[in-house]
């Protein structure tokens, strides 16, 4: 392509779509936006069970926003709303069902390829893709024939499944509550303790597992899967087995190495971009949103993250002479 785009943001998270909204209200138009999914937000799109709380102050980290974009506690549904109508209102130019190959810094312009073997370039770039997308998948192999009955969300589960959840967080606990109330459902978590669920999630598992709605195995982990004539068998450490319909991971998500390595990023041993100030190992190059961090982020800090990285984008645009 002969055009050069002022910033190219990969993800239409929060951090990429912050980055786009406070982009353009700063007075840089030349703004694209490539999202591989149908719409904004997949991951909570497709993560996040309908009604789901959303959250401000995720976890509780209390986050003051720093840019303009008004943005309180609510649902799934409220939250999606609200991020539309801004990318409507704002005029987003955003390329769906784009996903990006990789990104190469030529005679100081980025060359960006889709997996469509597209290219387009760009003068700065924001990476925002999440973890989520990216769910951590279980280290011991799951045979073949018994894949489609894996999963990493609570979607599409039918009301007569035997199901075991796994996993210790929030989104496991979620997924464990909600299931057991049309399900035979276990949850099992390799520690005795929850220590990182939130006290309303943890009232509620408590309250399903007094119950009997909801079973637990914990303390022990899986040492395998088994294809038990068409179901999951799942072998535990402590010499126990037991075969469910369907197994959902909730084990939390990884960063995407791969597409970083592409990227030609630093990284440390963690996997996480080495940054300062938000800017990668490569000049004019930025990273926004939990991809930066070792845990979990939120939606809050990532809007401060794009409204931060676009500031600075703006200030050497400036100094450029380029008129967006």
């Amino acid at each position: 392509m002969s055009d050069v785009y002022d910033i190219a943001i990969v993800g239409g998270g929060p951090g990429g779509i912050a980055s786009a909204i406070e982009g353009v209200g700063l007075g840089i138009k030349n703004v694209i936006v490539f999202e591989k999914g149908e719409s904004h937000f997949t991951t909570i799109r497709q993560f996040y069970k309908d009604g789901k709380r959303v959250d401000k102050d995720y976890k509780g980290q209390q986050v003051e926003l720093s840019g303009n974009i008004s943005f309180f506690d609510g649902t799934k549904e409220s939250t999606l709303d609200l991020f539309g109508e801004l990318i409507e209102s704002n005029h987003i130019n955003i390329r769906f069902k784009n996903e990006i190959e990789s990104i190469q810094k030529v005679d100081g312009i980025f060359l960006i390829r889709t997996a469509a073997g597209e290219e387009y370039r760009s003068r700065f770039v924001v990476i925002a893709i999440g973890k989520m997308g990216q769910p951590n998948k279980p280290s011991y192999l799951i045979p073949s024939s018994i894949r489609k009955k894996i999963q990493y969300n609570a979607n599409n589960i039918e009301s007569h499944e035997k199901l075991l959840v796994v996993g210790g967080g929030n989104s496991a606990v979620e997924y464990a509550n909600f299931l057991a109330q049309s399900n035979d459902t276990t949850l099992n978590y390799r520690r005795n303790e929850f220590s990182r669920v939130n006290e309303i999630n943890l009232k509620q598992l408590q309250d399903s597992i007094e119950s009997q709605k909801l079973k637990a195995r914990l303390g022990v982990d899986i040492e395998g899967l088994e294809d038990d004539e068409g179901k999951v068998k799942v072998n535990f450490t402590d010499k126990s087995s037991e075969t469910f319909d369907r197994v959902v991971y909730a084990i939390g998500g990884a960063a995407p190495i791969d597409f970083l390595g592409k990227c030609n990023l630093e990284l440390d041993e963690a996997g996480v971009p080495i940054s300062h100030n938000y800017e990668s190992s490569i000049e004019n190059l930025f990273i926004a949103g939990d991809i930066l961090l070792k845990s979990g982020g939120s939606i809050a800090a990532a809007l401060n993250h794009g409204y931060e990285i676009v500031l600075e984008i703006k200030k050497r645009l400036d100094s450029l002479g380029v008129e967006s």
